[in-house]
């Protein structure tokens, strides 16, 4: 007969259940942020939306998402994270009910808006999480397994979301996502913890606010900021806007066809997101790995912006692409290594503004660069705007790597090898 004492979980079974509870919550945030790409052409055709307006619809998400980021980091840090969580994760799901049933782009606009909001507190919060509970040395391990197993998300807005649509219809299928959500919020507010170290009473308002001023002017902040603004938007505006209709257009990829590809793209990604958590170590740095990363993935974007490419190698493509733009978890350690402990909620929250700021800027302006070139008498998009849309990423991410090879490289193994 078992004790008390020895039923009681481990600590690395309590770590674990925290851990896929955290990662279960923002699955749904990567659900919904990407899900555009694949039902773009429903959505389209009926509520004859342009491409200018399906930029619009998916960028949204990413700009209530960001606008959110420096209230979310002022909540986590004076009222915890897991308050903030289930707080926020109320509008996610009342954005996904909306968006099932919305009957024209506006509502489609405003449903995304509210997805926005519910959803900016899905990573900064298990972040933090992290942050509070584990050492340092394993946090950009830990943001790997966060972001590569939340992906799951991801993939579910690929070929299986293609699937649902195709069975069940778009609408169904997200009022399914927001019933999940209601379950894997009632996880959180059971399993994880109490938020042990908010404090409101120990910091004002307006202390806080002076405290995210202070994560602005911490050195080396916009180098790495500029990174986080341009790297992930590539991502979203590939795999989560324009990869699908691409395939369409180009490659004519039916909605089966256009799913498997995605779903490459978002598989290798995982893959990248889990192989490149540990690479900080493997180089000793955090700079050179996010440099290495971000250099082929504009190598990458040169090549489909002048290479016209066949179905089968569109394929490989986006696996490679997938697999380097994954170096995120590096770049988001190197930005919370430039922290001290009382800024650490507001300093990631505030990089996260970058990350998902850049995605609403790039799918916007890609969109209306979409427009700019026009579409053929059957309604479809031009080679010539996704070749341009292709260009754009390539060099906005360029430029921001140029920028950040002026940021100081705080990696603990320098300390280490200097002790």
């Amino acid at each position: 007969m078992k004790t008390a004492h020895s039923s009681a979980p481990t600590r690395s079974e309590t770590a674990i259940v925290l851990i896929l509870a955290l990662v279960a919550i923002y699955a749904v945030s990567q659900f919904l942020r990407n899900s555009v790409g694949v039902i773009a052409q429903d959505l389209a055709r009926e509520l004859s939306l342009t491409a200018t307006q399906i930029g619009l619809l998916s960028s949204t998400f990413f700009f209530a998402f960001a606008a959110a980021q420096i209230p979310v980091g002022i909540a986590i840090d004076r009222y915890g994270p897991k308050r903030t969580m289930v707080a926020t994760a109320v509008l996610a799901i009342l954005g996904a009910v909306l968006f099932a049933l919305a009957s024209s782009g506006a509502m489609l606009v405003t449903a995304r808006a509210v997805m926005g909001l519910g959803c900016s507190a899905f990573l900064m919060a298990p972040l933090v999480i992290y942050a509070r509970r584990f050492p340092p040395e394993r946090f950009a391990s830990l943001t790997s397994l966060q972001m590569g197993f939340a992906n799951i998300g991801t993939l579910t807005a690929t070929a299986p979301l293609a699937a649902a649509a195709g069975l069940f219809g778009w609408r169904a299928s997200f009022l399914v996502v927001a019933g999940f959500a209601v379950l894997v919020t009632l996880w959180i507010a059971w399993k994880v913890p109490s938020d042990k170290d908010a404090g409101p009473a120990r910091e004002s308002l307006s202390a806080a606010v002076r405290g995210a001023v202070l994560a602005l002017k911490v050195r080396s902040f916009w180098p790495v900021f500029f990174v986080h603004l341009t790297a992930y938007s590539c991502f979203a505006s590939v795999i989560g806007l324009w990869g699908g209709p691409w395939l369409a257009d180009v490659h004519q990829a039916d909605a089966a066809v256009k799913g498997n590809i995605l779903l490459i793209g978002a598989s290798a990604q995982i893959a990248g997101l889990l192989l490149w958590g540990a690479m900080d170590r493997f180089w000793g740095s955090y700079k050179q790995p996010v440099l290495f990363g971000g250099g082929t993935v504009v190598f990458l974007l040169i090549i489909v912006t002048f290479f016209q490419l066949d179905r089968t190698s569109a394929a490989v493509w986006f696996g490679l692409f997938g697999l380097f733009v994954a170096f995120t978890p590096i770049l988001t350690a190197h930005g919370k290594s430039l922290f001290p402990p009382e800024l650490t909620g507001r300093g990631i929250t505030l990089m996260n503004m970058g990350t998902m700021g850049g995605a609403f800027i790039s799918q916007s302006v890609t969109g209306m660069l979409m427009d700019l070139i026009g579409r053929t008498e059957t309604g479809a998009n031009l080679p010539e705007g996704y070749r341009l849309v292709f260009a754009a990423l390539a060099g906005w991410l360029l430029i921001s790597l140029a920028f950040y090879t002026r940021a100081i490289d705080l990696h603990p193994s320098r300390y280490a090898s200097n002790a």
